[in-house]
């Protein structure tokens, strides 16, 4: 990947990528701040799908009422602090991560959304120079 390239990003589930044991697999656990709040659910997995085929988001859903009014945001696996068997932790206060950017579908291809997500959280961009991936959970 040449610097400052972004590639192309899709779901985990719309890939035939797959997690190798069930129990790394974080769809469906919790999302918590750094408190142990609980905020949403992680939905899916953002991964690379041309260059290293890593997991570079969690897609977690929160608020509304039976799929009524249900917001979507990436979160950089940067920002996770711990996975648990039901949770997973964020290393940011509520507001930090119910504040990030909302997700949006016809965003998804385009280098702006995830810039957003990164300036949001206050990371380097996995595509970057000098990007340093974090030593857990890399590999959700």
């Amino acid at each position: 990947m040449n610097t400052g390239d972004m590639p192309v990003l899709i779901r985990l589930s719309d890939s035939q990528q797959t997690i190798p044991a069930a129990d790394e697999d974080v769809r469906g656990r919790k999302v918590a701040d750094r408190s142990g709040n609980e905020l949403g659910e992680v939905s899916d997995l953002i991964i690379d799908e041309e260059e290293e085929h890593k997991v570079r988001f969690l897609l977690m859903e929160y608020g509304g009422f039976l799929g009524i009014g249900e917001k979507k945001s990436y979160i950089p696996v940067d920002a996770v602090a711990d996975v648990t068997e039901d949770q997973v932790r964020i290393d940011r206060t509520r507001d930090g991560i119910v504040d990030a950017p909302e997700y949006d579908p016809e965003l998804v291809d385009q280098r702006e959304y995830p810039d957003r997500v990164y300036s949001h959280y206050g990371y380097a961009p996995f595509w970057g120079t000098g990007y340093i991936p974090p030593a857990f959970p890399y590999r959700l």
